[in-house]
C-alpha cells in the first residue's frame, strides 16, 4: 500500500494501461480483488454526465477515488481518461453482481488522471442510459387486481361461498345490497365460463358466439405454435380463454379494466411510445403471458421477441 492508498495496475483486456493509486473513502476497506482493476467494457451516455446519473442510484457516494503518484506519465490511462472525460464514458470493472464505474474527473495536472469509482448493481446503468438516452421512461405493470380479473371455476366457487357466508352475517341493508349485487355478477360469469369450458360456445343476450381460434405469437423460432380457442365480448370487458388449449380445466374468465383501452391509447399517442413497458406479476408464467396478449393482442407495448425478458414472474415472498 502506497501512502495514498491501495496500489493498483489497471487492464482493458490483456492490455495493461498502467498503475493507479485505489483510496478507500466512503469504505476504508474497499480494494479492488489481487489489486487489479480489470476494465471488462466502456459504457457511453448520449446526454448525460456519467456522474450525475451514478450520484443517483448508487446506494454509496464515491467508494474510492484512483489518482496516479507514478513520476511516470502513462500515456493509455491519460487516453482513457481523457476520452471518458470527453464523451461522457465510463470505465466498466464487474466484481460478482456489482459494476464498478469509473468517472473521469477533472485533474489539475494532465499528466496525472483521476477517477472517481461508484458501484452499483449489474444492469442498472444501462438501464437508466436507455431511459435517458432514449427519453422514455420505463413503467411497470401488475396483472392480477389490476389491470385484469380473472377467475376458474374454482375461484368463482371459491368467492361465491365467502359471499354467501359474509350476506348471512351481515345486518346492514346497504352492505348485503352491495355485496349481493357482486354474488349476481359472480353467478352469471361463472355460467358464462361453465358454458365456454364444456362447449365452446356461450350464450349472450340471446346470440350463441363460438370461439375463434387465436395464434399465441411465438416468443422465439423455438417455440411451437401455440394456438387457443377465444371468445371476446368486447361491450363487456370480458374474454374467455384458456391456458393450456388441450386441458379444459385451464379455462379462465377474464375481465380487462374498462379504461384500459384509454390507457394503451395514450402510451402509444401518435405512434410514438411513451413509455418502455414491463410487467411484473407472481403468476405462472404461461398464464401471464396470455394475460398480456389479451391485453396488448397488436404487441404494440411489448414486442413479441422482447416477452421472455419483458414480463418478469417472481415468487411470493
Amino acid at each position: 500500500m502506497s501512502r495514498l492508498g491501495f496500489k493498483s495496475v489497471v487492464y482493458h483486456g490483456e492490455l495493461c494501461l498502467g498503475e493507479l493509486d485505489a483510496i478507500p473513502v466512503t469504505d476504508q476497506n474497499f480494494q479492488f480483488p489481487n489489486n487489479e482493476i480489470r476494465i471488462h467494457r466502456i459504457s457511453q451516455s448520449e446526454r448525460c454526465p456519467p456522474l450525475s446519473i451514478l450520484q443517483t442510484i448508487s446506494s454509496y457516494s464515491v467508494r474510492c477515488k484512483l489518482e496516479s503518484s507514478s513520476p511516470l506519465e502513462q500515456p493509455h490511462l491519460i487516453n482513457l481518461h481523457a476520452s471518458c472525460f470527453h464523451e461522457f464514458k465510463t470505465a466498466v470493472v464487474l466484481t460478482g453482481d456489482e459494476e464498478i464505474h469509473l468517472v473521469a474527473m477533472p485533474s489539475k495536472q494532465k499528466k496525472f488522471p483521476c477517477f472517481w469509482c461508484f458501484t452499483v448493481p449489474v444492469g442498472l446503468y444501462d438501464s437508466c442510459l436507455g431511459m435517458l438516452n432514449l427519453r422514455c421512461l420505463s413503467i411497470v405493470f401488475d396483472l392480477d387486481e389490476t389491470l385484469i380479473v380473472a377467475n376458474t371455476m374454482k375461484s368463482f366457487e371459491d368467492r361465491i361461498e365467502a359471499l354467501n357466508i359474509w350476506i348471512a352475517r351481515e345486518i346492514d341493508p346497504v352492505r348485503i345490497s352491495g355485496m349481493s349485487a357482486e354474488l349476481k355478477r359472480y353467478v352469471d360469469d361463472r355460467m358464462l365460463l361453465k358454458q365456454y369450458a364444456e362447449n365452446d360456445q356461450v350464450m349472450d343476450n340471446g346470440k350463441v358466439l363460438k370461439v375463434q381460434l387465436e395464434e399465441v405469437p411465438q416468443l422465439s423460432e423455438t417455440h411451437e405454435r401455440l394456438v387457443r380457442p377465444v371468445i371476446r365480448l368486447q361491450d363487456r370487458h370480458i374474454v374467455l380463454t384458456r391456458i393450456n388449449p388441450e386441458i379444459r380445466d385451464t379455462s379462465v374468465l377474464v375481465r380487462l379494466r374498462p379504461a384500459w383501452e384509454d390507457l394503451r391509447s395514450y402510451l402509444t399517442a401518435k405512434g410514438r411510445k411513451r413509455f418502455e413497458v414491463y410487467v411484473c406479476t407472481m403468476a405462472e408464467r404461461d398464464y401471464a403471458l396470455e394475460m398480456w396478449r389479451l391485453l396488448d393482442p397488436e404487441s404494440h407495448l411489448i414486442a413479441p421477441k422482447q416477452l421472455q425478458q419483458r414480463v418478469v414472474c417472481v415468487k411470493s415472498g
